[in-house]
């Protein structure tokens, strides 16, 4: 299975950046991992709601152009998993598709009409995290999934 990661914006610290190919290094050891950065759209520093719905549709734009597959957004609103259920969810699409994507939105995150194109919404937490960080998470519970469904004790 390859895992396609697409998301707005570059990591713009460095601990973010060594975190991420931390667990692409174990993740690549399953997996083929892709990781996609679209740019993040400019907005005025006094902004509307009309000006975060232009932002939204330029950056879904982008990102849009990148998904192939199984496709899952991130969303706090999405369906939720432990870690023993969503190794099985992986395993189950894995019989269908050789491609994951996983969609992480920008700061002011997704439009309701792409994340209604997913297949799946995902949710972490009800909290709403940064999505620099948010890329770090996703990419550890990738490896956690992984070792699950290869019967392989989690290193911690």
């Amino acid at each position: 299975m390859k895992f396609r990661i697409v998301c707005v914006g570059k990591l713009k610290e460095k601990y973010w950046a060594n975190a991420c190919a931390e667990y692409i290094k174990r993740l690549s050891k399953f997996h083929e991992v892709e990781v996609i950065e679209v740019g993040e759209e400019k907005i005025p520093r006094k902004y509307s709601s009309a000006d975060i719905a232009k932002v939204q549709v330029k950056e879904c734009l982008a990102l849009d152009k990148h998904i192939k597959g199984f496709f899952m957004v991130l969303d706090e609103k999405g369906q939720r998993f432990n870690s023993e259920n969503f190794a099985k969810k992986l395993k189950s699409i894995a019989e269908k598709t050789f491609i994951v994507t996983f969609v992480i939105g920008g700061s002011f995150g997704l439009s309701e009409s792409f994340k209604s194109k997913a297949h799946l919404k995902l949710s972490f937490s009800d909290f709403t995290f940064p999505h620099q960080l948010m890329r770090v998470v996703l990419l550890e519970q990738l490896y956690r999934v992984s070792t699950i469904n290869n019967n392989i004790p989690y290193a911690k």
